[in-house]
């Protein structure tokens, strides 16, 4: 369900009820970031986005960096209550491997796979540049790491994956083949080479 600011936690608690949404306000927001970046983002852009006031925007949420904060944060739950959930229903573990790197082929040559991940685009833009944003990337990438891990462990126990293998090095491999492969869907690539990468990354973690 992601992450509120602080700020609005606050405001309630003191009773001064918002005169908008919180998360109808941060989803604006987080498909502005999604789409243009933090950079080229401006606050005229969030503030027509929003359908906010300049003042309310500050008052709210602090600064555009907090702002963008908050949107990670709210991407991040939003994605992993998703998986989580996928995961919990899968047939197995190798399955849910199987079909999540399934479904960013899937994204290939759509609007939605234009867009990458909110994550990765984030963490390529702004790399160790600043220490808040970096700090958030990797909280929230920790807990897909959490994620990857109990199912390569779970299919390490049904027999799709060598008992014998790493399930940490593994894990780290399915994290950095997932970086991977939703830059290449954003950067272009057809449904066929990201199936056949697919399958080699498939491969790797059964051998």
């Amino acid at each position: 369900s992601g992450t509120i600011s602080p700020i609005i936690a606050n405001m309630n608690a003191l009773g001064r009820p918002l005169e908008f949404n919180p998360d109808k306000v941060i989803d604006s927001a987080m498909e502005v970031f999604w789409c243009k970046g933090y950079e080229a983002t401006s606050i005229t852009d969030l503030l027509e986005a929003m359908n906010l006031s300049k003042s309310s925007l500050y008052q709210t949420f602090g600064s555009k960096k907090q702002l963008f904060e908050c949107c990670l944060n709210r991407y991040a739950g939003w994605l992993y209550n998703n998986m989580e959930k996928q995961l919990d229903e899968s047939t197995s573990g190798y399955d849910f491997i199987e079909n999540f790197l399934d479904s960013i082929a899937n994204t290939a040559l759509t609007a939605e796979g234009a867009k990458g991940c909110l994550m990765v685009n984030s963490a390529i833009e702004f790399g160790q540049k600043d220490p808040l944003i970096a700090a958030a990337i990797a909280d929230n990438l920790q807990l897909f790491s959490k994620l990857y891990i109990e199912a390569v462990k779970r299919a390490q126990k049904e027999g799709d994956i060598s008992l014998d293998a790493d399930s940490q090095i593994i894990t780290n491999y399915l994290h950095v083949s997932i970086s991977g492969l939703r830059t290449m869907v954003k950067a272009g690539a057809d449904r066929k080479s990201v199936k056949a990468t697919i399958a080699l990354i498939l491969k790797a973690i059964r051998s």
